[in-house]
């Protein structure tokens, strides 16, 4: 008689009885599903399929190749086009969600059911505050970073002529942006940046189309970023990818040095009655070209061109 195997059900499973694993497959998709919705990164950029390595080597076209005018007879040259042979790698990426202590007894499908959205904002608003904003950034790379080593910034407030200047920035590099990155805070300050031209008042802002200038804009909810500041860029130079699996880890005794409580003190989850939530996630990001993203701010620029200062 051959045994059949009892196949993995989280149903039947109690958090208290797997304090520790991967993210069962149901809802870790359903966990990147969500952080792939909301991670403006990620709305810009391009996937990259690492095949569940953390560096991976990849071609990006570069130019090429050209066409040419040729008189009868004449030998027609060739050209070939030009790649830039780059890489991209993953860095672990760690948030810590306490909850109460009487989480320990739900099934694993409740308990995930219940912190699918927390795990994936706080994985979405980190990942997009290192990337954009160069805020607690394990990466090379960043759209901040890369706008000053390219000088791509525009200093001043937000008005008609300084957003144009924004993709004038670009222009000088032939480039031309394919979308806005703003925060909700500067909509009333958009809605003002007007010209009035024969009679005529021209808008380069329209909420209700997305658009800033014609191009698509995201707002990015991040405290870390500055009201004032917008970026724009050609988001086809910027790669991401995912190449593990989630992982969790449930902790009833640490003390959290990170997250204080409502008297201002480290959360300690013995003396509370508390259990902590640590999930992982691998994920990378690399810019191809730190000439493609410009930036607007009220704050002038500091005098560095490394991209992790």
């Amino acid at each position: 008689m051959v045994l059949k195997r009892e196949q993995f059900n989280p149903d039947n499973v109690m958090m208290r009885e797997a304090q520790d694993g991967s993210i069962p497959a149901k809802y870790e998709t359903l966990v990147l599903k969500e952080v792939l919705q909301n991670s403006k990164i990620m709305q810009l950029g391009k996937y990259i399929d690492m095949g569940g390595d953390l560096e991976k080597n990849f071609e990006v076209f570069a130019k090429g190749p050209g066409a040419y005018w040729v008189d009868e007879g004449n030998r027609i040259q060739t050209s070939k086009a030009e790649f830039l042979n780059i890489k991209i790698r993953a860095h672990k990426l760690a948030v810590i969600l306490p909850v109460s202590r009487e989480y320990l007894d739900y099934k694993q499908s409740d308990f995930f059911n219940a912190m699918k959205p927390r795990i994936a904002e706080a994985f979405y608003r980190k990942f997009d505050e290192a990337a954009i904003l160069n805020k607690e950034n394990p990466f090379d790379f960043s759209i901040d970073g890369s706008v000053t080593t390219a000088g791509n910034t525009v200093t001043g407030e937000i008005n008609y002529d300084n957003l144009l200047a924004v993709e004038d920035k670009l222009l000088d590099h032939d480039i031309e942006a394919n979308a806005w990155i703003n925060k909700a805070q500067n909509n009333t300050a958009l809605r003002n940046a007007t010209k009035v031209e024969n009679g005529t008042t021209e808008r380069l802002y329209d909420r209700s189309g997305s658009v800033i200038d014609g191009l698509p804009f995201v707002n990015l909810k991040s405290d870390q970023m500055t009201k004032g500041d917008l970026y724009a860029g050609d988001f086809d130079y910027l790669y991401y990818g995912i190449p593990g699996n989630l992982k969790y880890q449930l902790s009833t005794d640490a003390q959290l040095s990170t997250i204080v409580g409502t008297d201002g003190k480290p959360v300690n989850l013995f003396e509370q009655d508390m259990v902590a939530l640590r999930a992982t996630m691998d994920i990378a990001v690399m810019i191809a070209k730190d000439e493609a993203f410009a930036k607007l701010t009220a704050t002038a620029p500091t005098e560095t061109t490394d991209p992790k200062a």
